[in-house]
Order: C-alpha cells, then structure tokens, then sequence
C-alpha cells in the first residue's frame, strides 16, 4: 500500500502515553461466570471489527489498570502516520462522495489508545477490537489489534489493517447518513432473530462501503499495490461470523450472526470496490446477501 508521504489527517486523539484506564466486566451470572450465550457474545462481538459497544459497554467497574505505551517510540510513531494517512484518505473520498449528494461530510476523529479507553459509549479494552461510538462520533482504536489481526486471524499487511479503519469509518458514514438510527429505533420491536439479521445487513453495509473508499483510494490517487486487495479479503473471510463461531463453539448458528458470513463479508467489499457508490451497497433492500 502506497502511504507513505502522504497527507496525515489532524483528526487523531492519541491517547496511547495516559496508559491503560482500568477494565471492565463483561455482563454475566454467577459471580462473573458467562454462561455459554454470554461466552458467545463475548468472543464475538470482542473480535469484531465494527462491535457495537452499547452491548457491552458502561456496565462495567473499572479493573487493574494496563501498562501505557510511549506514543514517542519510533515503532509507535509509523503506526501513528499509519492510521492518520488512511484517515486522511477516508476524509478525501467521503468529502468528495457526499458533495456530489449536495451534503456536507463531517469528519469523525479517531482516538488511539492503549489497554482501555472511556467513550461516550462507555467503558472498553483492547480486546474488544476497534470500534465506533455514535455517542461522540469517535472511532476508537487500540493498533495492538493488528497484530493480532496477523497471528491469531493470520490476516498480516497494511492493507488489511487499512479496511479496519475503513470499515470504522462506513459505520460514521450509516450514522451521518441517518441509517444506524433507523436500524437501532427498531430494537425491541423486533424479535432477536431479526435484530440479528438487521444487524447483519448494517455490519456488511459498513464493509461494502469501505470497499467504496478503497475503489476511490485506487482509481484517484493509486495508492494500492499487488496484493493488497487480497489482504482486505483474508482480513473479511478471518471475521466472518461463521468463522468465528466455528472456531469458539465449535459449530455454526447462522441465526445468532451479527456481522455476516465470511463469504458475505467479501462479497461486499468486492461490491464497493468495483463499483464506487454508495447506491450499490444497499443492503437493505437486497434480496440475497
């Protein structure tokens, strides 16, 4: 991936050198034990990229603090203009994309942190991936998760860990754009099993728009190279809910999927990036994911 000497966004919180805030716990019975739903939900919506946090967020007390990471290090510092060049280059393609809608965009920050973080959304640790608050319109994103994006879910390159900020970004784009509210406005009037699937269709649409940025981060500024569009799909299929369930419990539940299939995932990113419209990441109205 072609970043570097690019524009840096200024829209970056690094939150890294105040060291971690303290955990939380994760709702469940007995005396902290999850039970085997809970575990479930635990272990997937952790791992997602995209997790909602009002599912598991600000219901926790605050654990043993973590250790801070020195933003200064040299390591630190590319994995800074690493992610503010990508955000950069979301702000680019959603400016120009929403003008020709006659709408103005505006630009989410991005808050990097280390161990634990405090968001509108509530309390969160590391392990509970990146993810976007509505509340603050903040993205929050701890950059360990891309290594563990590389060992645990073997999706390793730039690339891949660009279509998380990019994919973080789409949901900023379903919230601008008003679709998240009508999404959320129907909980508790719907049955789980459809929640799930409106879920499903609002997680794929986030992915089929980071796809959209990637069409436009290639077709106007070249910043892709061989392999690249490989490792965005690696990093989709390593997420799919049924992956994941497969790998945590052993089998599948296509009912409880939140974020889509493996197959799904890619599907809608590949949607994005041939095509470059939001029009055609309607996945609401698609009768097939």
């Amino acid at each position: 991936m072609r970043w570097r000497g690019r524009r840096e966004s200024g829209n970056i919180e690094d939150m890294r050198g105040q060291g971690g805030m303290g955990g939380f716990r994760l709702p469940g019975g007995g005396g902290g034990k999850l039970g085997i739903v809970g575990t479930i939900v635990v272990v997937l919506a952790g791992l997602y990229f995209g997790v909602d946090p009002s599912v598991f967020l600000g219901g926790g007390a605050p654990q043993a603090p973590t250790r801070a990471v020195d933003p200064g290090t040299p390591e630190a510092q590319e994995s800074r203009a690493f992610v503010a060049t990508v955000l950069a280059d979301t702000e680019d393609t959603w400016h120009a994309l929403f003008g020709q809608m006659g709408r103005s965009y505006e630009e989410p920050k991005l808050v990097l942190f280390s161990g634990s973080v405090q968001s509108a959304c509530g309390f969160a640790q590391s392990a509970s991936g990146p993810f976007y608050c509505p509340g603050d319109r903040k993205v929050y994103l701890d950059t360990s998760f891309f290594d563990e994006l590389s060992r645990r879910f073997g999706a390793p390159g730039d690339f891949a860990q660009a279509y998380v900020i990019a994919h973080e970004i789409g949901h900023h784009v379903q919230t601008l754009l008003g679709i998240s509210q009508q999404v959320h406005s129907l909980r508790g009037k719907i049955s789980q099993t459809e929640d799930n699937a409106m879920s499903v269709r609002l997680e794929l649409q986030a992915d089929c728009f980071a796809g959209v940025w990637a069409h436009h981060a290639q077709r106007s500024r070249d910043m892709l190279e061989a392999g690249d569009v490989e490792e965005a799909l690696t990093a989709a299929t390593a997420i799919g809910d049924d992956r994941l369930q497969q790998q945590s419990q052993g089998h599948v539940v296509p009912d409880a999927f939140t974020h889509g299939s493996s197959a799904q995932r890619v599907r809608w990113f590949r949607q994005g990036m041939q095509t470059g419209t939001l029009d055609a990441c309607d996945t609401f109205n698609a009768r097939d994911l």
